[in-house]
């Protein structure tokens, strides 16, 4: 069996996930086709790589998890012919659109992985892109959603309550997601200062090639404990509405479900996309490529619906052990902020270095935009393992519904 390997990786800045609305301008990226974001991607990937990187590429895969709309059709389709429209990739690479709901850029990633390995002679594109300012979220109006008699039979559950659970279960107050909601933003905005995600994040032009957004916008340098401080809980009115019920039939021994999650200790709705090329390492030396990183192992996991986040614990423990590695083994870590609760018992509960993890920030600074996400956290992995000359990161991405999905990766 082939290994496989990372060969390059970009993204996009993140834009703020919102239409012109209520007197509020929309997000910078607000005019720009998802498509295009992928796009503006595979050409930088080409600029890079060269060439013979785009012409040896055999697939493209793309996690979207709004599918309608703008997003619609076929979204990885849609991509390869806006891309072959500026000659960068042929027809003949095919093209998969997946949605494993918040991990599902990693999804790619790994799967893409898994096609090395079955020894897959070209290299492939995988990745994500989400614009929840032009398909907002749950706009694919699915019936669970909004069918009272369905939901109740699904139990379903908005994603905030299982961080919601997750605090009352490990009994986090506000002020601790308060800390880790301002190291995000700080570290965030120092990363962004100093260089650090020059390499890895490409500006984004409109049609006419002018600069439309070239850094992350969620980010707020002027963020302080007291102003967070000033912000309440926001979802206890939607956890009364039969959500709480559900949990504490799951969980009995839980006396109430503590609403301690603020809209500031949850990720920013966001625009954005990342691309990660992969292939095994005879596909990289036919379009005359070192690879730069070693995909090591990959883990993708299901779990409880009701505590929702905990499957992606379950996948970094799973990676963890195919790697025969050690936590404390890793020099870095990006560890998906969805929402503040999971990185914080991440950080609680295994004792990582916290200087190893989420150095540059993440998705409380700088927004989630959910099927590039994963695809975001190993672009940014990679760029800073090779900044800092570090060997071995790991990737831990975490979805609604149990959903999770992990990767180590080793500089080579």
């Amino acid at each position: 069996m082939s290994d496989a390997f990372i060969y390059e990786a970009v993204r996009t800045p993140r834009g703020k996930g919102r239409a012109r609305e209520n007197g509020k301008p929309a997000g910078a990226l607000h005019g720009i086709a998802p498509h295009e974001l992928v796009s503006q991607l595979v050409e930088a990937i080409g600029a890079r790589a060269g060439p013979d990187a785009l012409t040896n590429v055999s697939r493209m895969i793309l996690g979207c998890v709004g599918q309608v709309g703008a997003q619609g059709g076929h979204l990885a389709l849609v991509s390869r012919l806006a891309a072959h429209r500026g000659t960068a990739l042929a027809n003949d690479v095919a093209v998969k659109t997946i949605n494993n709901y918040c991990v599902s850029g990693l999804s790619a990633v790994n799967e893409s992985a898994l096609w090395a390995r079955a020894g897959e002679d070209r290299l492939s594109l995988a990745g994500g892109v989400e614009m929840l300012s032009r398909v907002p979220f749950l706009a694919d109006a699915a019936d669970y959603y909004s069918n009272a008699s369905l939901k109740s039979e699904l139990e379903w559950l908005a994603p905030i309550m299982g961080a919601e659970l997750m605090a009352t279960i490990e009994g986090f107050d506000k002020s601790s997601l308060d800390e880790i909601t301002l190291r995000s933003h700080q570290r965030a905005d120092r990363a962004w200062n100093e260089g650090r995600y020059d390499a890895s994040v490409i500006p984004v032009r409109d049609g006419g090639g002018n600069p439309v957004l070239a850094r992350d916008e969620w980010i707020r340098p002027d963020l302080t404990m007291d102003a967070l401080k000033q912000m309440p809980p926001a979802f206890a009115e939607a956890g009364a509405d039969g959500q709480d019920t559900v949990m504490l039939k799951h969980f009995p021994k839980l006396a109430a479900i503590s609403h301690v999650h603020s809209v500031a200790n949850t990720p920013g709705l966001a625009d954005g996309a990342a691309l990660v090329l992969t292939g095994s390492r005879e596909a990289g030396a036919a379009a005359g490529l070192r690879p730069r990183a070693r995909i090591v192992a990959i883990a993708e996991t299901a779990g409880d619906p009701i505590f929702q986040f905990g499957a992606g614990f379950d996948a970094m423990e799973s990676v963890l052990k195919k790697a025969g590695l050690d936590i404390h083994q890793l020099d870095l870590i990006e560890f998906m902020e969805a929402f503040a609760a999971p990185p914080l018992k991440f950080l609680r509960t295994y004792e990582p270095d916290v200087d190893k993890v989420n150095v540059n920030g993440g998705h409380l600074a700088m927004g989630h935009p959910m099927g590039a996400t994963g695809a975001i956290l190993t672009t940014t992995l990679l760029h800073e393992l090779e900044r800092r000359d570090g060997a071995l990161g790991m990737v831990v991405a975490l979805a609604a519904g149990g959903i999770g999905s992990a990767m180590i990766m080793e500089r080579v």
